[in-house]
C-alpha cells in the first residue's frame, strides 16, 4: 500500500507541485538569486553572524549526510544516471521554495519562557488558516504535518542514517552493525542529556569539515577520470530524457524511475519543499526573515549541486556495476576502484560524522515536532527515549522499509507545505520587499 502510495500519488504530485510551485515563487520573486548571485552573497553575509552560521550549520547537518552518499547511488540504482538530472531539476527550482519556508518560519516563530525560538511549518500552517477563519483546518494540518514530522525523524533522521554508518563501518573496518549501532545509539543519548546548544557546537565543528573531506576526496577521482567525464554527463541526459520505457506523455513522465526517485532522494538530500530545515534556520537571531532565507538557498546549493553531483559523477565514472542491494558498498566501492582502499577508509570515517551530525540534527527537529503537539516535559522525556531506541535498532533493520517509510512522509509534507506556502504567498512578498530595500 505505501509502495502503490508512494509511486502513484505522490510520485507523480511531488515532482509536478515542486516544479509548478518553484516556478510560480521564482517568477514573483523576480528570480533574484538567479539573476543577482553577487547581491545575494553579500546580503546573506550583511546579518545574522555566528547565529546565522549556527542555523545553516544545524540545517545542513540535518541534509547533508545519507541522501548525498547512499541516496545518490540509490537514486542511480533505481532510476539510472538520468535520475542525477532530476535531483538538479528539483534543487533548482526547490532554492526558492527553500527560501520562502525559512523566512515564514522566521515570521511566525514562538519564543518559550527561556527565550528559546521554536520556528517549525507548524507554526505557519497553522497561523496562516487561523488568520483566514479556518481554525480547525489549521489544527488539523498542522498537527498531521507534526505526526509526519516526528516519522520522519524516526526514519530518515534515525534508521537510515544508522543504517548506512554501520554499513560503512562494517564493509570499511569489519566493525558489526550491533555495536556501531549500540556506540551511536549512547552518543546519541549523551547530546539528548547536554541540551541544544551541544547540538550546535557538535555541527558547527563536523559539518565544515567532512564536508571539506568528500571534496577533496571526489575532486581527486574526477581529476583521474577526467576523460570519463564527457561520457557521464552525456549518459545523465540522455537517460533523463529517454521516456519510451514508461509509454510517454506527461503521465509516464512523472511515473518514471528516473523523475521519481530523481526528486525525491534530492528531497531527502536537500529537503526544500517540505518544511523541515526551516526549524534549524529559525534558531538564528537575524532581524530580516529573508536574510535567513537566502542562507537557505545556499543550504540547497551546497547539498545538492555541489555534494549530490560530484558523488553522482564518482559513482558514473569509476565503472562500478550500477545496481545491487547495498547502496553503501556501490559508493565505497566507487571511490576505492579508483583512489585506493584508503579512501573507503576515509569516506567510512566521513559517512559516521556526516551520519551522527544528522542523527543529532534530527533528534532536535523531531522534539520540535513532539513540543508543537505537547509542551508536556514527559512528551519531550518520552521521544527521546524512543529516539534513542531507534538509533540502536537502525543497526539491525534493512534500509527498506525505513526509506520507503521515510519517502510517504517527506512527500506528505511537502505537498501540505507547498500549498501553505501559496496561501502565505503575500506575506513571503512583504519579507522580500523589505530585503530590496535593505540592499
Amino acid at each position: 500500500m505505501i509502495d502503490l502510495l508512494n509511486k502513484y500519488v505522490l510520485g507523480a504530485a511531488v515532482p509536478s507541485l515542486l516544479v509548478i510551485f518553484g516556478i510560480y515563487f521564482g517568477f514573483r520573486l523576480g528570480w533574484f538569486h538567479i539573476l543577482h548571485p553577487i547581491k545575494t552573497v553579500r546580503l546573506a553575509l550583511s546579518g545574522g553572524g555566528k547565529q546565522a552560521f549556527s542555523a545553516l550549520t544545524l540545517a545542513l547537518a540535518g541534509t547533508l549526510g545519507v541522501g548525498n552518499i547512499v541516496g545518490v547511488a540509490a537514486a542511480i540504482a533505481g532510476g539510472g544516471c538520468g535520475a542525477v538530472f532530476w535531483m538538479w531539476v528539483s534543487a533548482f527550482f526547490a532554492m526558492i521554495l527553500k527560501y520562502s519556508e525559512i523566512v515564514l518560519a522566521m515570521r511566525h516563530r514562538r519564543y518559550d519562557k527561556n527565550e528559546n525560538a521554536h520556528g517549525s511549518a507548524m507554526y505557519y500552517i497553522n497561523d496562516s488558516f487561523l488568520s483566514r477563519g479556518y481554525k480547525k483546518t489549521g489544527a488539523i494540518l498542522s498537527a498531521v504535518f507534526a505526526l509526519f514530522f516526528i516519522l520522519n525523524s524516526l526514519t530518515m533522521g534515525s534508521l537510515i542514517q544508522v543504517g548506512a554508518v554501520t554499513d560503512s563501518l562494517s564493509s570499511a573496518f569489519s566493525v558489526p552493525e550491533p555495536i556501531t549501532a549500540a556506540a551511536l545509539a549512547a552518543l546519541t543519548l549523551f547530546v539528548l542529556l547536554g541540551g541544544k546548544n551541544t547540538v550546535l557546537k557538535l555541527t558547527e565543528r563536523i559539518v565544515p569539515l567532512m564536508t571539506l573531506c568528500v571534496l577533496v576526496l571526489s575532486a581527486a577521482v574526477l581529476v583521474i577520470k577526467a576523460e570519463a567525464l564527457p561520457s557521464a554527463f552525456a549518459r545523465i541526459f540522455s537517460e533523463a530524457l529517454d521516456f519510451r520505457a514508461v509509454g510517454g506523455g506527461v503521465f509516464g513522465f512523472f511515473l518514471s524511475d528516473a523523475v521519481r526517485l530523481g526528486t525525491m532522494r534530492g528531497l531527502v538530500s536537500n529537503e526544500a519543499g517540505c518544511g523541515t530545515s526551516p526549524t534549524a534556520h529559525a534558531e538564528s537571531k537575524n532581524a530580516l526573515p529573508a536574510v535567513q532565507g537566502i542562507w537557505g538557498i545556499f543550504e540547497v546549493f551546497v547539498d545538492t549541486i555541489i555534494l549530490c553531483t560530484v558523488t553522482a559523477l564518482v559513482i558514473i565514472v569509476s565503472g562500478v556495476p550500477l545496481e545491487g542491494e547495498s547502496f553503501m558498498d556501490m559508493t565505497l566501492s566507487a571511490y576505492a576502484s579508483v583512489l585506493g582502499e584508503w579512501s573507503s577508509y576515509l569516506l567510512a570515517a566521513a559517512v559516521l560524522c556526516f551520519g551522527f551530525a544528522t542523527v543529532v540534527c534530527w533528534s532536535h527537529y523531531g522534539k520540535e515536532g513532539v513540543h508543537y503537539l505537547s509542551e508536556k516535559p514527559w512528551a519531550r522525556r518520552a521521544f527521546c527515549i524512543v529516539y534513542v531506541c531507534s538509533v540502536l535498532l537502525g543497526g539491525f533493520v534493512s534500509s527498506g522499509a525505513p526509506w520507503r517509510l521515510a519517502d510517504l512522509a517527506i512527500g506528505a509534507m511537502t505537498v501540505i507545505n507547498l500549498f501553505v506556502l501559496f496561501l502565505a504567498r503575500k506575506e513571503i512578498d512583504e519579507e522580500s520587499r523589505l530585503l530590496l530595500k535593505k540592499s
